[in-house]
């Protein structure tokens, strides 16, 4: 997946990550920069993704696979 790294630094408040464990099953976690990140549910994710602000949103490529990602989200 290719995309375009913002040249401006993002100064987020929270951060909101998806990503495959070892087993290939999906684990969500709640960022805060400097101070925690808490693991969450999936409908928490869901609810984060459609209704908050979002700043930036990054995919992140698993090596050796061109298909799985995983992602992370500014808020």
């Amino acid at each position: 997946m290719r995309y375009v790294p913002s040249p401006v630094p993002v100064s987020a408040t929270c951060v909101y990550r998806a990503q495959a464990n070892k087993s290939g099953r999906m684990q969500y976690h709640k960022i805060i920069p400097g101070r925690s990140k808490l693991r969450i549910s999936r409908n928490e994710f869901i609810k984060a993704y459609n209704e908050a602000t979002i700043l930036a949103l990054q995919p992140m490529q698993i090596k050796g696979s061109e298909i799985d990602f995983q992602i992370e989200f500014y808020t």
